[in-house]
């Protein structure tokens, strides 16, 4: 265990007593360990693994200057995986939040990436204590960065601290964006991709 913030499993007893519970019955005697397993193999893993493993580049056969110069060509060719699971957590009440990402690039010469590692990089980053807003320009910047600078990126999730209190919305959908490149700046592009999003 961490040294800096004593046990853990501390922690979380003191948060089921807090709540009126009793951590020693029996089907709680062993929650704090669950927890700190869960979080540490699944829902914390986003800032243990690293993101350049996950985008490993394939070669396209194709001339550079085709695709740095000639913008028809771009957006005429752009990749679109739609429907990819995000589970997450919320950063201010620790609570889940989940939906659907949908991820689309335009390829350059640096290649072209295995259609599986945009999910895992979502995924990667969704791993984490979040917020839409952040979660969804960490998935974008990371795949301009490594992948191609055109890159749109949208998430729709509902959020069950939204859905279970204060105003209580249980059918309240949340839309996020975050264009890089042409995405952000050719409005064929932009269409296209949001067209592509649906509704």
């Amino acid at each position: 265990m961490d040294k800096k913030c004593g046990d853990p499993r501390e922690a979380i007893r003191a948060l089921i007593s807090f709540i009126g519970d009793d951590p020693d019955r029996p089907g709680l005697h062993d929650t704090p360990e669950r927890v700190l397993r869960a979080w540490a193999e699944t829902w914390g893993a986003g800032y243990t693994n690293t993101i350049e493993p996950l985008i490993k580049l394939f070669d396209i056969e194709q001339e550079p200057p085709q695709f740095e110069i000639d913008i028809s060509q771009k957006y005429n060719e752009m990749i679109f995986v739609q429907n990819i699971a995000v589970y997450s957590h919320c950063e201010h009440h620790l609570t889940p939040f989940w939906g659907e990402a949908t991820i689309a690039y335009l390829p350059t010469y640096r290649g072209i990436v295995g259609l599986s590692k945009l999910a895992r990089v979502a995924e990667h980053f969704a791993r984490r204590l979040q917020v839409q807003e952040r979660l969804t320009s960490e998935i974008a910047n990371a795949l301009a960065e490594h992948l191609s600078p055109h890159v749109g990126v949208m998430l729709n999730c509902r959020h069950m601290c939204m859905m279970s209190r204060g105003c209580a919305q249980p059918n309240a959908v949340t839309r996020t964006t975050a264009l890089r490149g042409l995405f952000a700046h050719e409005a064929a592009v932009k269409h296209e991709f949001i067209d592509g999003c649906g509704k």
